[in-house]
């Protein structure tokens, strides 16, 4: 299985960009993120609509897409773990993440998506939702690998 992981705007240098790219390089799975930006000043409305056809765009063809959007579906660790395994017993070669910018998702982007999944009923940052979500990949593989990296607190029993 491969990622790719589209996103709107390009980050910078800075503490997000450090975990982002920490937590990508820890993962086992091959990842490449695309970074879109429309430059044109638009109202916020066009922005969104020009932004998801610069994601949709970029979606390798033939993959399983996920848009994140505080709207969809809230998956814990295990679970999200879980549902990469199944694609990946599937015989799915490709998921493509898609995060939108400030304002964040066109319909269209909602409406091509497999699953539309929320990080949780807060607001993030669309900057630190690459390093939540980059961290979310890492973990789902350390779950599926037994590590102990998952796991909070003392192992049960003691």
């Amino acid at each position: 299985m491969r990622f790719t992981i589209i996103a709107v705007g390009r980050t910078r240098s800075g503490p997000e960009r450090t975990l982002w790219l920490d937590y990508l390089g820890r993962l086992q799975t091959p990842a490449e993120v695309i970074e879109v930006e429309e430059r044109k000043p638009l109202p916020a409305a066009d922005r969104v609509k020009s932004e998801g056809r610069l994601l949709l765009d970029k979606i390798p063809a033939g993959a399983t897409v996920i848009a994140l959007d505080g709207r969809g579906q809230a998956l814990g660790s295990e679970d999200l773990a879980a549902r990469l395994q199944a694609w990946r017993d599937e015989g799915i070669r490709e998921l493509a993440f898609l995060i939108g910018g400030a304002d964040g998702l066109d319909r269209t982007v909602i409406d091509a998506a497999h699953l539309v999944l929320s990080l949780g009923p807060m607001t993030w940052p669309h900057l630190l939702v690459r390093v939540l979500l980059a961290e979310q990949l890492y973990r789902a593989e350390q779950i599926l690998a037994g590590h102990p990296y998952h796991r909070s607190g003392p192992p049960p029993g003691r």
